[in-house]
């Protein structure tokens, strides 16, 4: 590496436009990077929802969430898959190995659900959504005509809204939910359809044999060819109302394929083939002469509002590589456009994640240039010269510019993660530089010549930082073996911070000893010296520095300590393995997390009511909860929605259906201490059911916020009693406020159980009774129809719908040998049955969840294990625990050993660099020292132990090591030029004091800023990550230039001693001989 500085020595003006090129495409690539809350990259996780109108939970499960996982448990490079069944509704999630993407997701996904769509009821229609970040809204807007008519409004925000904001840069897709459907109910009339010998199949085979474009074939004139079809769509209502009905006598055979004809797609199977019947008595019958027609809303199953008006949302999702700031200013700037071309509406942003972006990205900012100010100060304060400072300081901008380049060129974005490895680097890239340029001062101040002095000093170091560069950069690598989120958030951070190191490396050893054989003067020198004055001057000039040195504050205070260390190695050590022993004791004080709360300015509210409750006790429940919201203050927005099918965040854990609450706090606003105030409040009202919070703002990191048991079982007598067991030993646990089961909440079923002996004696089967008692109760679909192009279903309604128990057994049944009431052929009795059935890998499963009220989550999960052992399970049942703690644990054992892989890589790193085994080993000690302030700093700040501290303790093992390399290095030196050991030791730790505390202090300094979280926000991250390298370097520093230098001696030092002891024995030898003569 020093060639590369003797290079740039020898041309100057080529480094110098080298470096203002780089700027150039620097501050390029700056503003084209795209800003984004986290990183973008794809979880391999999706949903499959499917709807089920009218099925309780146990058949959801039978019928389609168990047919739907037994296929995709056998697609391959399946990790995990769960299903929850739930009356209407299944949700079945699956988990694949993370690098594969998303689309490939959907894709197996899709392949395995074709094969069982036969075996599904006919009425579903399975949803895949995929587990892509990039698939959640990133803004979300609420628009609401002021004349309250919003049926009209919907459609003008599919003709207008959608084609202008689908026009905005980076977007993928605009969503619009809150649109009211409609369809067409037929009532039939029983006696028309009776006297003319007509039924409901009537009126099917109509929609399916007309209404249809049949392109017939072409015939040929003098003019050419022509095309010939035959037919005309149906896309009205009254053409819908007039289609003609063919008789019953008559009536062609049943279809069995259906055609691709637009106009129509019927529920039941249409001909392959045109049929025609031999002999039809055809009717002069229509449809509405057999059935009273209405074009109507469909019943209302989700609604959505804003701050308590109802609304349509229009949600915009960007493309993968968008920049959501940009996209967010591209949709706000159309807001004016719509206004104008929609007419009389109001328009609220609901949500928005570029404010809270901006605001994580300036705050990092500020935060590093604070950091970057203190940087160098700390500089001018040890070299006190503001050439060299400014020299020393042109590293940070040109090492960031540098990375920006290299983020740029790699794809990678500008967001929390990114900015945070760029904050925590500026305190770090500037290490390089301070070691070069503070050897560079020393060997001009000795006299030399200015080019030579360079060139020396260079050379003297060149060795030691490229190793402890790479030694620092080495610790990276094991987060390539991290698997999971955490893997994928962190490798970007990784990523930048390892670019800046390398671009501080390349800069200190180009930039730097160019820019101070330009800036940096000599001091007064012998006017055409001869080689040998020069040689005398140089030296005289050594001793005066080296003395002057000596009587420093710093020299004054430290060559004490040090000699009495040297004096006392054994104490020394003793102490240290003292202070090491204290620092693994304070573990069990420390609190834990997993990754902390992002601070984003607002959340979600979840509102879940007792099961049976109906959707107009739901939507009452949540004018409720809108009620005290918007009585807040510091409240600015409330989206609500209810019965939503969910987004994007359902292949997270996001619920599919319910009711939901998108809060947006006004700037500034306490997040925290408003969603206290919220908890009490809600507390007071039993009406408003369950509610729960969790961050909003953002994408989040789709971890759960509950510490869950989950339990496995062969049957559900052992499930139910396996989890009884488990929920009544965690009563009482500390620091959690709830306690809850998935089986605890069941709901009532009317089960109609038909007694198939009786039934068949009438002539009748299960699957007809069961038909005609769905067919009573709930409008069956027959079909579609376009109506002014919008595809539009066709239900068939009744008139005796019915209302209690009683009418449900007085439901006649049409039989062989007439009517019969469903009471003598069934039986009829309500059952209380689960609210979810859940199972995984195609076994039941139920869980305990316990919802923390403290921020010590590794307590709590201690407790929770210790009182999980003590329960006796059923044969054949595990626990297991799951949730945000399964994370956590699962994360610390993965970084845990991450960090002893990088250890591991550091010391073979040395190895190579020092030739040996011992002084490596030396080095290390290092690294302990370093968790002394790490875990003490973190305790005195009350800081958690989670994610991102040990992100910051694989950090400190690379950091902290760059000083003892420097400093063995320049033993190693002067041992190599004749220096007794002792004598060595003493000069190299005195020429390495300063540059060691400057880079330490300089890189302490620009982490405080971040540290102190002085902006108060984009800290959840970085915050905790500074605090582990203060207090690591901290600790590190002072032992680093206390305790190696002992071990080096007691270490490399044995050898000196043990020769001096040899000598000391042979001069006995000789003396003793010389006497006896």
């Amino acid at each position: 590496m020093f060639r590369l500085a003797k290079l740039s020595i020898a041309n100057r003006s080529v480094v110098a436009l080298i470096t203002v090129i780089t700027a150039v495409f620097g501050f390029i690539s700056l503003g084209s990077l795209k800003q984004e809350l986290i990183p973008s990259f794809q979880v391999p996780q999706a949903a499959i929802v499917t709807a089920y109108p009218g099925a309780s939970p146990e058949v959801v499960d039978n019928q389609v969430s168990k047919v739907i996982e037994d296929e995709v448990r056998k697609i391959d490079g399946l990790v995990n898959s769960t299903s929850t069944s739930q009356s209407n509704i299944s949700i079945v999630r699956v988990e694949f190995e993370y690098g594969t993407t998303t689309a490939k997701v959907s894709e197996l996904i899709a392949a395995a659900i074709s094969k069982v769509k036969t075996a599904l009821p006919a009425d579903v229609e399975p949803n895949v959504l995929s587990g892509s970040f990039d698939s959640v809204p990133i803004i979300a807007l609420g628009v609401s005509a002021n004349n309250g008519d919003n049926e009209a409004l919907a459609q003008k925000l599919s003709d207008i809204a959608t084609p202008i904001l689908a026009q905005v840069k980076g977007v993928r897709d605009v969503n619009i939910a809150g649109v009211k459907e409609k369809r067409i109910n037929l009532e039939f009339k029983s006696q028309v359809l009776a006297a003319n010998g007509l039924s409901q199949q009537s009126v099917v085979s109509a929609l399916q044999s007309n209404g249809f474009v049949i392109p017939a074939g072409t015939i040929d004139d003098e003019n050419g060819s022509i095309s010939v079809e035959v037919g005309t769509p149906v896309n009205s209502l009254e053409g819908f109302k007039g289609l003609a009905l063919i008789g019953s006598a008559a009536t062609p055979a049943a279809p069995t394929a259906s055609p691709n004809f637009p106009g129509f797609t019927g529920s039941n199977q249409a001909p392959a083939g045109i049929s025609i019947p031999s002999a039809p008595r055809v009717t002069a019958l229509t449809i509405a002469d057999v059935a009273t027609v209405t074009f109507e809303n469909a019943p209302t199953t989700s609604i959505a509002r804003t701050n308590g008006k109802e609304a349509l949302s229009i949600s915009i999702v960007k493309t993968p590589d968008g920049n959501t700031v940009a996209v967010s200013h591209g949709v706000q700037d159309k807001i004016e456009e719509l206004k104008k071309k929609l007419g009389d509406v109001t328009i609220v942003t609901v949500f928005d994640q570029a404010p809270f972006v901006e605001k994580s990205l300036e705050n990092l900012t500020t935060e590093g240039l604070l950091g970057l100010g203190f940087a160098i100060l700390i500089i001018l304060v040890f070299l006190l010269s503001v050439r060299s400072t400014l020299v020393t300081a042109i590293s940070i901008p040109t090492s960031v510019l540098i990375t920006f380049i290299g983020l740029g060129q790699f794809g990678y974005s500008l967001n929390i993660l990114t900015l945070s490895a760029l904050t925590i680097a500026i305190g770090r890239v500037v290490d390089d530089s301070i070691v070069v340029i503070e050897n560079i001062n020393r060997h001009l101040s000795y006299g030399e010549p200015k080019k030579q002095a360079i060139l020396d000093a260079v050379k003297e170091v060149s060795g030691a930082i490229t190793a402890a560069t790479i030694t620092t950069v080495a610790v990276f690598l094991p987060i390539a073996l991290v698997s999971g989120l955490i893997g994928e958030i962190f490798r970007p951070f990784a990523f930048t911070f390892t670019i800046a190191l390398v671009a501080s490396l390349f800069v200190s050893l180009t930039i730097v000893p160019v820019l101070a054989y330009w800036f940096l003067k000599n001091p007064s020198q012998l006017s055409s010296p001869s080689e040998f004055e020069a040689s005398v001057f140089a030296e005289q000039a050594r001793k005066v520095e080296e003395e002057k040195e000596r009587k420093s504050w710093l020299q004054r205070g430290y060559l004490p300590i040090l000699r009495g260390t040297q004096k006392h190695p054994v104490i020394t050590v003793v102490s240290s393995l003292i202070i090491l022993v204290f620092t693994f004791a304070l573990v069990p004080f420390l609190k834990t997390d997993f990754i902390g709360s992002s601070g984003a300015n607002g959340f979600v509210i979840n509102q879940t009511l007792p099961a049976g409750a109906t959707f107009e006790q739901k939507d009452a429940a949540a004018a409720k909860l809108e009620t005290i919201l918007l009585a807040e203050e510091t409240i600015k927005v409330v989206q609500t929605s209810i019965g939503s099918s969910g987004d994007g965040r359902v292949a997270f854990g996001a619920a599919a259906g319910g009711t939901s609450l998108q809060v947006s706090l006004i700037d500034d606003a306490d997040a925290v201490a408003v969603q206290s105030d919220l908890e009490a409040k809600f507390a007071k009202d039993s009406s408003l059911g369950e509610v729960k919070f969790s961050s909003g703002g953002g994408p989040g990191f789709g971890s759960s916020s509950t510490i869950d048991i989950k339990v496995l079982a062969p049957d559900d007598e052992k499930l139910l009693n396996a989890i009884e067991k488990i929920q009544a030993a965690m009563v009482g646990t500390p620091d959690t406020s709830e306690i809850t089961n998935s089986l605890a909440e069941t709901q009532r079923t009317l089960r109609v159980t038909v007694d198939r002996k009786a039934a068949a004696a009438k002539g009748l089967t299960e699957i007809t009774v069961g038909g005609i008692v769905a067919s009573k109760l709930r409008p069956s679909s027959i079909g579609k129809v376009n109506i002014d192009n919008v595809e539009t279903a066709i239900y068939v309604v009744q008139t005796d719908i019915p209302e209690t128990v009683e009418d449900v057994k007085n439901i006649s049944i049409p039989s062989a040998t007439g009517m019969v009431k469903l009471s003598t052929i069934a039986k009829i009795e309500q059952v209380q049955v689960p609210v979810s059935i859940t199972s995984e890998k195609g076994d039941r499963t139920a869980k305990v969840s316990l919802t923390p009220s403290g921020d010590n989550l590794g307590a709590i999960s201690a407790e929770v294990t210790k009182r999980l052992e003590t329960v006796s399970l059923p044969l054949g049942t595990t626990a297991t625990l799951g949730g945000i703690s399964a994370d956590q644990a699962d994360s610390f054992s993965q970084l845990g050993l991450a960090l002893l892989a990088a250890v591991a890589i550091v010391f073979v790193v040395m190895v190579a660099t020092f030739s040996s085994l011992i002084q490596p080993l030396i080095l290390l000690i290092s690294i302990p020292f370093a968790a002394t302030g790490a875990l003490g700093l973190l305790l005195i700040t009350d800081t958690p132990l989670g994610v991102p501290s040990l992100i910051g303790m694989l950090l400190l093992v690379g950091i902290v090591v760059t000083n003892a390399i420097v400093l063995i290095d320049l033993i190693n030196q002067y041992r190599k030029q004749g220096r007794p050991m002792q004598q060595a030791i003493m000069d190299g730790a005195r020429q390495r004091l300063r540059p060691i505390l400057m880079t330490a202090l300089a890189t302490i300094f620009a982490l405080t800023p971040m540290a102190l979280g002085i902006t108060g926000g984009g800290g959840f991250i970085s915050q905790p990550l500074a605090v582990v390298v203060i207090g690591g370097l901290f600790s590190s520093t002072i032992l680093t230039l206390v305790i190696v230098p002992v071990l080096y001696w007691l270490v490399e030092g044995r050898k000196e001693r043990k020769a001096i002891r040899k000598d000391k024995k042979a001069h006995a030898r000789r003396k003793a001989t010389a006497e006896s003569v």
